[in-house]
């Protein structure tokens, strides 16, 4: 069966649209240290072409100056190994942006990399942590042996140098993914869950826990249907559609960046190609901040992923309706 999200937001006489863009996210590439199940950028250390230039990290700095935006988010593959990173973190923090960092943990912990966090933390960039669980099992079942290890050192890593500390200003927030093709727990609970094991097990502390919908396109679309699960995975999304998260979707205030120069509505659209056009594809190459707002957001079955259950975006759950 083919579900239709435009035909049920129609159903509902609701439409999608850009307001002023808040947030610039921007995905530097495919090149991962890790291959992750789920991951619907289909990183992983072999995707070295897939990877942003100097010219186009240099257009990103240019569109902070046009742009209002009070957010960047870096994100990946992992963004940490582009070597125009530091650039645009850098770049953002003196234009007085918040600074994103969604980070695998483990890549603090690789060669060339000894004194990134100390960068992040003198940038007082917020740390988004990839942590699938509290539980060695299910975090290697999902990004690979050994991972869980690194994880939790890089963890404490963070905290020695005052992430995650209550007085520090240093915010590190963690993300859950579900291992199997269920929706989140209640978030609030789960953040509780993680705590208490984290602080009992490592001493390890944190500032949030973000609850996030594993999206069921690219990679880890193909494990479900290796599975025989993938029919399923996408009946419960639609079944469980949500319409008090339509109002906090991510996609409305955030303008999503390709290692290219493309803009998108969101990160999963960029890997479906779902790329912005106003007539013609659009980039951000000589970008007018006047024509987005009020434009249609490019919609699929996928976005059932952000709007069953409690919602999922890139800070989490969105409702608790």
């Amino acid at each position: 069966m083919v579900y239709k999200f435009f035909e049920k937001l129609q159903k509902e006489n609701i439409t999608l649209e850009k307001s002023r863009m808040d947030i610039l996210q921007v995905n530097l590439g495919k090149l991962c240290n890790l291959t992750c199940v789920h991951c619907h950028v289909e990183a992983g250390p072999t995707k070295t072409k897939e990877n942003m230039n100097k010219d186009t990290a240099e257009e990103i700095i240019h569109l902070m100056d046009r742009f209002s935006f009070s957010t960047l988010d870096l994100t990946g593959g992992a963004p940490e190994m582009n070597p125009f990173f530091r650039m645009l973190v850098s770049a953002a923090y003196q234009r007085g942006l918040h600074v994103i960092d969604r980070c695998n943990l483990t890549i603090l912990l690789e060669p060339g990399y000894e004194d990134l966090a100390d960068f992040l933390a003198e940038s007082r960039v917020e740390v988004i942590a990839s942590l699938p669980c509290y539980s060695k099992d299910n975090v290697e079942k999902q990004r690979g042996r050994g991972v869980f290890g690194k994880s939790i050192e890089a963890l404490l890593m963070l905290n020695r140098i005052g992430y995650g500390q209550e007085t520090s200003g240093l915010i590190l927030n963690l993300v859950y993914n579900p291992v199997g093709p269920h929706l989140p727990p209640a978030q609030k609970g789960l953040e509780s869950d993680f705590r208490a094991r984290l602080k009992d097990d490592f001493g390890i502390v944190f500032n949030k826990l973000y609850a996030i919908t594993n999206m069921p396109i690219t990679r880890y679309a193909k494990y479900l249907k290796a599975m025989k699960q993938y029919d399923d995975y996408v009946e419960l999304l639609y079944q469980n559609f949500n319409i008090h998260t339509l109002e906090d979707l991510m996609c409305k205030n955030m303008l999503n960046v390709g290692w290219d120069g493309k803009i998108y509505d969101c990160d999963f659209n960029q890997m479906l190609e779902m790329q912005m056009h106003n007539g013609a594809p659009m980039t951000i190459f000589g970008l007018d901040p006047d024509k987005l707002e009020g434009m249609r957001i490019l919609m699929g079955d996928h976005c059932f992923g952000c709007t069953a259950g409690a919602g999922s975006s890139c800070q989490g759950a969105l409702s608790h309706s």
